[in-house]
């Protein structure tokens, strides 16, 4: 276990010639580039991520060397698979790869799990079930010698709702991983508390991941290459850091970065948050929720949360999921607990259950979703308000603002999904 490649800092900003560089150093020290690779990329979702520029460079690396296999699975997790078109923004023309899809509730290889003595130590009593481990297939040969001489899973570390702060093993466990295990440890964040997680490593769901890799995925040797992205003082994205490695300690040293580069710390609650979604990488709550997700611990109590949101056309990326949002709608902690306790259905569907929870404001704040796809019927059913998508951006539009305060008394934010918004006395030891 090892780390091969460890270079960032605040201020450092790492080209694509250095990227390349620090890629072929760390897989020469591995022994080599590989003739047969799996690569386990994020997808469409985590465009600012730079991993789908760090796909191509391992791509141009193995084709250079004369590779033979050059097989990419896009670590969907419980999202929609990737259209062409989305694979040809994300990841460039990549002629003589093959892409797959991982579905979370098929095609899997079951390890064995993660013991409820576990889940009731880290939940701190709360829940105490085990949570079995499975991934996609194609990751361990179908159960017979892996076809592959090398499985890449590469990945941005950033604050993170569920988890504390996402990569490292959550993009083979989660994103290629089965539904029990996305399902449990979903569940076990929400019971756990958003805020008790966000933006930290040493969390309940983290301790789960890391006990399934050590005990069942350590075996495969999958070296992990993360990011550390940031915005310039022009707000173009940035690397700030680039580590590879195979162990729970290079995710922590990436981690650290995160925190220093991707976390904004306020003194005082905003009173009112303007978000813009990127249609590109945003058409569901599933997704979009990351508004809330992300700002609910800088937000004041009474506060408005104003979510632009052009390409919001469902509430789940996953079609049951979706059915289920629709259903039940996010009203807040308690009432999504106790639908968990009377309806199997929620039962069996334990992520959706905790994305009712993460995209609640437990009545403490107000949250307008601004769309032109979703009607108003549709927002106000599920427990938002709702605003004309048009009118929205006349009086708020992206195009002409800048993250951060505003000197119309509100607070903007274009990426939600590549930070974390808080209170400073919120992290104070």
């Amino acid at each position: 276990m090892a780390t091969y490649t460890a270079r960032g800092g605040k201020d450092t900003v790492i080209t694509s010639d250095e990227k390349r560089a620090l890629l072929h150093e760390a897989l020469l020290k591995l022994g080599g580039i590989p003739k047969k690779i799996l690569v386990i990329p994020p997808d469409i979702t985590r465009l600012h991520s730079n991993a789908g520029e760090l796909t191509q460079i391992l791509y141009e690396l193995w084709d250079t060397a004369n590779g033979t296999t050059f097989d990419i699975l896009p670590a969907i997790g419980t999202h929609a698979p990737m259209t062409k078109a989305q694979i040809a923004e994300m990841y460039g023309d990549l002629s003589k790869a093959t892409y797959h899809v991982h579905n979370w509730r098929t095609g899997l290889y079951h390890f064995g799990e993660v013991p409820s003595e576990l889940v009731q130590e880290v939940s701190g009593g709360k829940l105490d079930y085990s949570i079995p481990v499975a991934v996609n297939r194609r990751i361990v040969g179908a159960g017979l010698p892996s076809p592959y001489e090398l499985i890449i899973s590469v990945g941005q570390v950033i604050p993170h709702e569920v988890i504390g702060i996402a990569n490292g093993f959550k993009n083979i466990l989660v994103g290629a991983g089965g539904v029990e295990m996305i399902n449990k440890s979903h569940f076990l964040g929400a019971v756990d508390g958003m805020e008790r997680l966000m933006g930290r490593t040493d969390t309940s769901v983290r301790r789960v991941l890391n006990y399934a890799h050590a005990n069942y995925l350590k075996q495969l040797g999958i070296l992990y290459v993360m990011s550390v992205m940031d915005a310039d003082a022009s707000g173009e994205r940035v690397m700030r850091g680039l580590y590879v490695g195979d162990d729970a300690q290079t995710f922590e040293t990436a981690a650290e970065l995160s925190r220093a580069v991707n976390m904004t710390f306020l003194d005082a609650p905003l009173s009112k948050v303007v978000v813009y979604l990127d249609p590109r990488e945003f058409k569901s709550t599933w997704l979009g929720n990351k508004a809330i997700y992300r700002t609910r611990m800088a937000m004041a109590d009474d506060g408005e949360l104003i979510i632009i949101a052009p390409g919001l056309r469902e509430f789940g990326e996953d079609a049951e999921i979706d059915r289920l949002i629709r259903k039940y709608g996010y009203r807040g902690t308690p009432a999504t607990l106790n639908a968990v306790s009377e309806n199997p259905e929620l039962q069996e569907n334990l992520s959706a259950a905790a994305h009712l929870i993460h995209g609640s404001t437990e009545g403490r704040f107000k949250v307008v979703y601004a769309t032109e796809h979703l009607t108003q019927t549709e927002i106000e059913s599920v427990g938002y308000q709702w605003a004309p998508l048009n009118e929205v951006i006349a009086e708020y539009n992206p195009e002409t603002l800048t993250d951060g305060f505003n000197d119309r008394g509100f607070f903007y934010i274009s990426e939600p999904g590549q930070g974390l918004w808080a209170l400073r006395s919120q992290f104070s030891e």
